[in-house]
């Protein structure tokens, strides 16, 4: 495991300081929860006097996490855990035509492999699940869109879509009324209550907010909160054929669970005025109770060489211009995690780039040095010929092979070590040897000496070629009294130090070079299509030979293969005793300028 860095202290970003605050003041008390949310039971729930936070991840079953939200859950989960509160899984199911149990399985699952759960202790010793849905609130939700009806804060519009966007308005001109913004609350609870009983066209008429039509803010031009669609549910099937806006949902959902804190990316800065809007409207009705959660924004993650806009990866994957949607090149935390990144990487990385409320690019390099930092640390060291060409050892004998004695990890000597078999006819990589070397060249070439890592030093003698030139075979000799490990290993000095593996005793495998999926920084930047910037050599598929021990390697399991990099068996495709592997990241940072 990595060295575990010391924790960040409290208040080092502004989010913090906010709730250090916040629980100075003691502004929210966690409330004893009676009931489920939205129960009566539970909006009268009483107080008791340890303050506490509850924070919630709310992701839309509609796809899979991406690497930007591994950011959000490690903030609104971290910081529950550092201020021993609570934070809520919640999916915000309010789309069904979109939404599937498999993106709920799969963001359950990324959630966990982050390290996080939402199963807690409650207030009186007794297990408290923190998984919800928005759909277990549609039955409050209704209630809360007829009281706002009765108050005289909500409206049915039958304009058509487009009629609406015009009446909107432009952020310089303001919107106008809706001809049916003045109905009486009459007429809206049974136009409402038609709407909910399928009485009426997909489309046809809204459920909207009466707020301002000429705010300078375009969010509060009275925004539409319920909407007819006829769609089957993945949670509550064909019970309802209205569905209330993502924007009318997410505040009521926070209430509900008395989250005390709602952190969301900066897109929805402009929405926090309707948040602020509905739970003030919702309290003095009653339908809620005080005090009301706060919604805070943070800098949501820009990556270069990376898109993560759900539209786009959604196409990456049903053209076919990936192979899945965890596949080692998307940008998915499914796809990073088959690629061999770690929990522990996105955690460095997260801390590393930090909370702020300005938006900047960050470089995928500080990413991939962050799993380079957490891996050099954990994965065990392995042998691996990537571009094999064969060594003979001329005066070693013939069928003979002796143990050679490999540190397991160069930094945790309590590992111990493997043994490598060395034998007459070994793999090298066709990079170690240069017939007519560049000036600065010390591996082998005819006359030089190398030393065999972990085994002996050797004189190039020769070579041989193929009717095109190329070289198949070097041969060397090797001086006896020069084995690692033995009082002989120094009398003979070297420059050069190769590795290899011995022909009679490798593993041959599959291995997946992965590299970044885009080659420009900005993928689509300009009036470029996205998909022109696909690296095509985003992958690249080689036969290797590999150390023995490495035939046994479990799916998952990290190595490092000593001069490449890192690299883990594919979960998916790693059979017992044929493991494939991917490559996670390079030794360094490939794409310097």
């Amino acid at each position: 495991m990595s060295q575990e860095k010391a924790p960040i202290p409290l208040g080092s970003n502004f989010i913090r300081g906010i709730i250090d605050r916040d629980l100075a003041e003691n502004k929210y008390a966690t409330k004893k929860w009676a009931g489920s949310p939205g129960d009566a039971a539970h909006q009268n729930a009483g107080q008791v006097d340890v303050a506490k936070i509850r924070t919630r991840f709310p992701p839309e079953p509609n796809g899979y996490l991406h690497i930007g939200h591994a950011k959000s859950i490690f903030l609104n989960f971290g910081l529950a855990r550092d201020y021993g509160g609570i934070c809520h899984l919640r999916f915000d199911d309010t789309n069904p035509e979109k939404e599937s149990q498999e993106y709920v399985d799969s963001i359950s699952e990324m959630v966990s492999w982050l390290g996080f759960g939402w199963d807690n202790n409650g207030q009186d010793g007794k297990k408290e699940s923190n998984l919800y849905f928005a759909s277990d609130y549609f039955d409050f939700m209704y209630r809360a869109a007829e009281g706002l009806i009765e108050n005289g804060h909500a409206y049915v519009d039958e304009q058509t879509a487009d009629e609406m966007r015009i009446n909107r308005g432009t952020l310089t001109e303001a919107g106008k009324d809706s001809p049916y913004r003045n109905r009486s609350v009459a007429d809206n609870l049974a136009k409402f209550r038609e709407m909910r009983d399928g009485k009426h066209p997909d489309g046809s008429m809204v459920l909207r907010a009466k707020i301002d039509m000429a705010s300078g803010n375009i969010n509060m031009r009275d925004p539409a909160i319920y909407r007819i669609r006829r769609a089957h549910h993945h949670n509550t099937g064909d019970k309802w054929c209205i569905y209330p806006m993502y924007t009318f949902a997410h505040p009521i959902e926070d209430a509900l669970e008395t989250v005390t804190h709602s952190i969301c990316t900066l897109e929805f800065e402009d929405q926090r005025p309707f948040y602020d809007w509905l739970m003030e409207h919702l309290a003095e009705a009653g339908l809620i109770a005080q005090p009301v959660p706060k919604q805070y924004e943070f800098a949501r993650l820009n990556l270069t060489y990376v898109v993560l806009s759900k539209r786009k990866l959604i196409q990456l994957v049903e053209d076919k211009h990936v192979s899945s949607w965890d596949d080692p090149r998307l940008p998915t935390l499914a796809g990073a995690r088959r690629r061999g990144y770690t929990p522990e990487g996105f955690k460095l990385f997260t801390d590393r780039i930090g909370v702020s409320k300005a938006d900047s690019w960050i470089e995928y390099s500080i990413l991939e040095d962050c799993m380079r930092e957490v891996l050099n640390q954990e994965a065990e060291r392995r042998i691996a010929v990537l571009d094999p060409i064969k060594l003979v050892i001329d005066n070693y004998p013939e069928n003979a092979s002796e143990d050679c004695f490999a540190p397991n990890h160069p930094l945790k000597p309590e590992l111990g070590k493997r043994t490598v078999q060395l034998s007459k006819t070994l793999w090298i990589e066709r990079e170690d040897f240069m017939e007519e070397p560049a000036k600065g060249y010390f591996r082998l070439f005819p006359g030089n000496m190398v030393r065999l890592r972990y085994g002996y030093v050797v004189k190039c003698t020769s070579c041989e070629k193929d009717p095109q030139g190329n070289v198949t075979t070097v041969h060397c000799e090797y001086l006896p009294d020069t084995k690692s490990g033995t009082p002989g290993s120094d009398s003979v000095k070297v420059k050069g130090n190769i590795h290899w593996v011995s022909a009679n005793h490798a593993h041959e495998a599959e291995i997946r070079m992965y590299d970044r999926l885009f080659k420009d920084p900005h993928p689509g930047s300009g009036d470029k299509d996205f998909l022109e910037d696909i690296n095509p050599n985003s992958v690249t598929t080689i036969k290797a030979q590999l150390e023995a021990s490495l035939k046994d390697a479990k799916p998952a399991e990290s190595f490092q293969f000593e001069r490449h990099g890192y690299f883990v068996a594919d979960r998916k495709e790693s059979l017992a005793g044929k493991p494939v592997f991917n490559r996670t990241v390079t030794l360094k940072d490939a794409w310097q300028k």
